[in-house]
């Protein structure tokens, strides 16, 4: 088994339990189907309630809950548009918070890729047409993988 190492006050696991856990907190914000999907859209350019709803596959009620959570949270912010002769609508364009979720739906992108796609998956992420990928980096710039990481608890 591949695991991070516990370190200082958090090696003994039966001394503490993960309260005010951050990906508990942050799947409370992102952690459905249709939110991801939402994001994943966004981050292919939708910006409108109709296209994330007809793209994601999802009702108009799922959508406006999803997006009003999501903006709630502060992922996305509402924009007022108007079409010529047509009422005020709002476009949900990312935010800083909302654009710094790009590594988690690449990552969750790369490991459906690899391993529920008998063909590696029907798109492909690139930078400058070189392959693009998420992976955890040190300060020195080398891939690292679980068993070279250390938590550690943040005031010890």
């Amino acid at each position: 088994m591949v695991a991070m190492r516990l370190k200082g006050v958090l090696a003994d696991r039966s001394a503490w339990k993960a309260t005010r856990c951050s990906i508990d907190r942050a799947m409370g914000v992102i952690g459905t189907r249709s939110a991801v999907l939402i994001l994943r859209e966004a981050f292919y350019g939708t910006t409108r309630f109709d296209d994330f709803a007809e793209r994601v596959g999802i009702t108009e009620a799922v959508a406006a809950a999803r997006l009003k959570d999501l903006t709630a949270a502060g992922v996305f912010e509402k924009s007022p548009y108007r079409e010529p002769g047509q009422r005020t609508r709002y476009e949900y364009l990312l935010t800083e918070m909302g654009n710094d979720l790009l590594p988690i739906v690449l990552g969750l992108m790369q490991w459906g890729d690899k391993y529920l796609q008998d063909d590696g998956g029907p798109l492909r992420v690139t930078a400058d047409r070189e392959p693009a990928r998420v992976d955890v980096v040190g300060q020195d710039g080398r891939v690292r993988s679980a068993e070279n990481l250390e938590v550690r608890a943040r005031n010890a």
